[in-house]
């Protein structure tokens, strides 16, 4: 099989078993639901052979500035023959002028530096089964009427419109929040994913708020396998592992393009949605 006996199409519904089966030989634990709310919010992008997905990507916008290229995954068999480019560059072209980040594996490191693309921080995965914690009093499951303000502050806090992935995650995901004078100040989210469930986002103004909210997640699911992805430089490492999730991974966020201006706010991210979105 050569690269030249490929054609790229658009990712349908119709393509979501074979990239599901692609995802499962690479080791990734991702289920058809989880291709399905990536591709909810994407552009994808299929390489066919004979109709058999053989690799993926997946260009995620956030308004009309950035975007996300995740869910690059290529058969093993056809590594090494410029299909991974090729999708690469598909995928950039969809993003057009907008800054696009991604979280590299060390296999893919090369060609992302080739394309342009630097990095910036180092993200790492923790998973395991959920220790018994008591959960804290002042966290508080999100009421409906909440999710406008929980936008607003993931927007203010990334300075960048997830707005169509709050919404997808509105649906998808149970949230919890910190209250402060009857108004949401920080919150977090979870829903199933792949072995178990997947706590992310976690959007709040100190450290503290954030192990908050991750106890009162984890205490509604003692026992249960749950995955958690962080910025290295957030330090609830140590932490995480005392609560029962191992350091097993992570990968390097790189960004390519314009550099985008930093919120300016004493708030951060402390876990993301996932490695694929950020």
């Amino acid at each position: 099989m050569t690269a030249e006996q490929i054609s790229l199409e658009a990712m349908e519904t119709e393509h979501l078993d074979g990239a599901v089966l692609l995802s499962r030989e690479a080791g990734w634990p991702h289920r058809r639901e989880d291709w399905e709310l990536v591709l909810s919010v994407s552009e994808g992008i299929v390489a066919l052979h004979d109709g058999r997905v053989v690799a993926t990507t997946m260009m995620t916008p956030f308004g009309s500035d950035a975007a996300v290229i995740n869910m690059v995954i290529v058969d093993a068999a056809m590594r090494g023959c410029g299909l991974g480019r090729k999708l690469m560059d598909a995928a950039l072209e969809k993003a057009g002028a907008r800054n696009c980040r991604l979280v590299a594996t060390t296999e893919g490191l090369p060609l992302y530096k080739k394309l342009g693309f630097v990095a910036v921080g180092e993200i790492v995965q923790h998973q395991g089964q959920a220790l018994k914690v008591e959960a804290p009093a002042n966290v508080f499951w999100a009421r409906d009427d909440e999710h406008g303000r929980m936008c607003a502050l993931d927007r203010a806090t990334c300075n960048l419109d997830r707005s169509k992935l709050m919404s997808v995650l509105r649906q998808a995901a149970q949230f919890a929040v910190i209250r402060e004078q009857g108004e949401v100040v920080a919150f977090a989210g979870l829903r199933a994913f792949g072995r178990g469930l997947v706590i992310g986002p976690v959007v709040a103004a100190s450290s503290q708020q954030a192990k908050d909210l991750i106890d009162f997640l984890l205490a509604h699911h003692e026992g249960e396998f749950v995955r958690l992805d962080t910025e290295l430089s957030t330090g609830l490492g140590p932490w995480l592992i005392g609560r029962g999730l191992a350091r097993v991974g992570g990968g390097i966020p790189m960004q390519r393009g314009r550099k985008l201006e930093r919120a300016e706010t004493s708030y951060r991210t402390y876990a993301l949605v996932n490695q694929a979105l950020g």
